[in-house]
């Protein structure tokens, strides 16, 4: 199942490509973007993106953890985390790419 990771890099090239900016603009432009939705991130608000899904940053709270090894209690910090929900319009594309095509 393991398949290609994506990176920076290759959105860049995505759009030098399909767009017809120059690499520079293309690098430029795939950066402004992660950045902008970096610093939404950052101060709680969220980034929905139409037809491809959600991504929010959540709060936990202190809690008590267990080293599987030891077994011993271990107090986990509070912290938050960045969640992706993924659109139904994207879960399906996903899903329909792994049924076999009809004949």
């Amino acid at each position: 199942m393991g398949g290609k990771t994506v990176t920076r890099a290759d959105l860049c090239e995505a759009v030098y490509q399909k767009v017809g900016l120059s690499r520079t603009e293309s690098a430029e432009l795939v950066e402004m973007v992660l950045d902008e939705m970096s610093n939404c991130l950052v101060e709680g608000q969220q980034v929905k993106l139409s037809s491809f899904g959600t991504f929010f940053v959540r709060d936990k709270n202190e809690r008590i953890g267990r080293n599987p090894k030891t077994g011993q209690e271990v107090p986990i910090s509070p912290r938050r985390v960045m969640v992706f929900k993924p659109s139904n319009v994207l879960k399906k594309k996903i899903n329909d790419s792994l049924a076999p095509e009809a004949s």
